[in-house]
C-alpha cells in the first residue's frame, strides 16, 4: 500500500531528505502506521462499552476518625527540628 515512491513524494512535499536506507525505514514505519489506523477504523462504535466489575461498597470498611500520632512524639528522635518539622540536609 505504502511504497518508497509515495514516501519519497511525501518527503519532497515536506522538504525532508532521506538516505535510501532511511527512506526504506520510513516506508516501513508509514506502512505500520497505516495498518494501525486501519485497525482503529474497524472499531464498532455500536458495541457495548467495556465496564469494570462493579464494587459492592457495603463490603468495604467504614471510615472512622482517629487522632493522629502526636508531633512531639514523632519529632523527639529527630536530630534537627525547625517549625515543628524535620530538617534534612540539602542534596544537590
Amino acid at each position: 500500500m505504502f511504497d518508497e515512491k509515495l514516501t519519497a513524494h511525501l518527503a519532497e512535499l515536506s522538504k525532508l531528505e532521506f538516505t535510501p536506507e532511511e527512506l526504506s525505514e520510513m516506508t516501513k514505519d508509514m506502512t505500520d502506521i497505516i495498518a494501525l489506523m486501519d485497525k482503529v477504523c474497524d472499531f464498532d462504535p455500536a458495541a457495548a462499552p467495556y465496564t469494570l466489575d462493579s464494587v459492592d461498597y457495603e463490603e468495604l470498611r467504614k471510615d472512622t476518625y482517629k487522632d493522629s500520632y502526636p508531633n512531639e512524639k514523632i519529632l523527639e528522635n529527630a536530630d534537627n527540628v525547625k517549625n515543628n518539622s524535620f530538617v534534612v540536609p540539602k542534596v544537590v
